[in-house]
């Protein structure tokens, strides 16, 4: 518990680094307002949740990869959007985060990251914002690793285990693809969440 407040600190020290300076109309919350809602864990999804979304291709939830592009462009869930943590506040990509009807789940590698971004976020007055309990080092643990063992299988572990297995079969073939056509992918995905996003380049 102790390294999880120091996170969230360090988080409400580093926002002030990054944000710009600018009028908001939208109450923003106090640095003890936001380690009240952190403290209470209702931010966190579970990387079968997120799983579940992926394979359901649910478009109430916006997974945002907060790592470098170098480390994007090597892998990634598919359908994330990749806003590096430094380019969180961009005005290019405000569009995506002010969309109080959609989830916005970040992760990156482990939560630090991605705890970071999500403070951000909400110490801005941003709604919906979560993030994904364990980065991509759980989701390969869970998803991308885990195969039942057992003799028998109840339906909701057989519903779990169909989703992972999905879930692995959508991620092995998109960070499968060749370079150039995950980029012309990429860019292709990028232009059409700009149009629904009102114009975000």
């Amino acid at each position: 518990m102790r390294i999880y407040v120091s996170i969230i600190i360090i988080g409400l020290a580093f926002i002030g680094a990054i944000l710009p300076e600018r009028n908001t109309s939208r109450g923003e919350l106090k640095p003890e307002e936001v380690l009240d809602i952190a403290l209470s864990g209702e931010q966190y999804f579970t990387v079968d949740e997120v799983a579940r979304m992926v394979v359901q291709e649910d478009t109430t939830f916006l997974l945002i990869d907060v790592r470098s592009s170098a480390d994007y462009q090597e892998c990634h869930i598919p359908g994330a959007l990749n806003l590096p943590l430094q380019d969180l506040f961009n005005p290019d990509w405000l569009g995506y985060l002010d969309q109080p009807a959609v989830k916005k789940i970040f992760y990156s590698n482990g939560n630090h990251y991605a705890h970071e971004a999500w403070i951000a976020e909400i110490q801005k007055g941003y709604e919906n914002s979560c993030i994904m309990k364990g980065g991509l080092n759980e989701w390969y643990r869970t998803v991308m690793l885990t195969e039942f063992s057992g003799e028998k299988i109840s339906p909701g572990e057989n519903f779990k285990f169909e989703i992972r297995y999905k879930a692995r079969n959508h991620f092995n073939k998109m960070n499968s693809l060749p370079d150039s056509l995950r980029s012309t992918f990429l860019t292709i995905k990028r232009s059409k969440e700009a149009e629904l996003v009102g114009g975000c380049e």
